[in-house]
């Protein structure tokens, strides 16, 4: 089969493209590591298979698949699992979390082959997309603080982050820190995953609220707040990499 691959970053391109290489059921049609210009020349190139990453700087994956008429089958590939809780819960298509392992793009070239040979039926993509934009339309717009019998609604666009400390979490803004009755794992389900990445395990940040990132050591990094405080908060090593794909760093 012919593939063609999108993703922003070169060397995660480079690495796909070796393991597909490897697999000897794929030869490269091509890839880009700007979703813009790719459109184009997957038009031309026709591929029977689009291995696509969901979160790219200026069109992420969804949005640039959405204007591909025809359309072919897609493995959406990412680093960050909660856009494939949302978006794949059903199986409706197939996708690979990122490092990729043999083991699973295996799993998705079979489904790929069961779907070209007419065994397995093509997902439709478009009722996909459609279901995508519904669901970022429930996401809150605000969240509630409750002290006692007295509820607070605070809007999230003032949220800089939330954060985790003695079993209570706080939502954090410029004026206080309010208390919400969510943990940070809930709030990662609830609220819209394009504004908020968690970070560490306590705590979740709003990305239009970043104004820096610093190396640290042991692979860690520190992220300093646009706030009057510069705030600065820790950035677990197995979450740089997500955070530095949100940040298209």
């Amino acid at each position: 089969m012919r593939a063609f691959l999108v993703d922003d970053e070169a060397l995660a391109l480079k690495r796909l493209s070796r393991m597909l290489a490897a697999t000897g059921r794929v030869s490269i049609a091509g890839s880009s590591t700007d979703p813009v210009d790719a459109l184009e020349t997957i038009a031309e190139a026709k591929p029977d298979v689009l291995f696509l990453d969901i979160e790219m700087p200026g069109m992420n994956g969804f949005q640039m698949l959405s204007q591909l008429d025809p359309q072919p089958i897609v493995v959406f590939t990412t680093a960050y699992d909660q856009y494939a809780l949302q978006a794949f819960g059903v199986n409706s298509v197939d996708y690979l979390l990122k490092p990729i392992e043999a083991a699973q793009l295996n799993r998705a070239l079979d489904k790929i082959e069961r779907m070209r040979g007419g065994v397995e039926p093509r997902p439709e993509l478009r009722e996909l997309l459609e279901r995508l934009t519904a669901k970022q339309a429930e996401y809150p717009d605000r969240i509630a603080s409750r002290t006692g019998e007295r509820v607070e609604f605070v809007e999230l666009s003032r949220v800089t982050h939330f954060f985790a400390s003695d079993k209570l979490t706080y939502a954090a803004t410029a004026a206080k820190n309010y208390m919400i009755d969510h943990t940070i794992q809930e709030l990662e389900q609830r609220l819209d995953p394009r504004k908020f990445i968690r970070i560490h395990r306590a705590t979740l940040v709003n990305i239009d609220s970043v104004h820096e990132l610093h190396a640290w050591f042991a692979g860690r990094m520190v992220l300093r707040l646009k706030d009057e405080k510069k705030t600065e908060l820790a950035v677990s090593r197995d979450r740089v990499r997500a955070l530095k794909q949100r940040l298209g760093i």
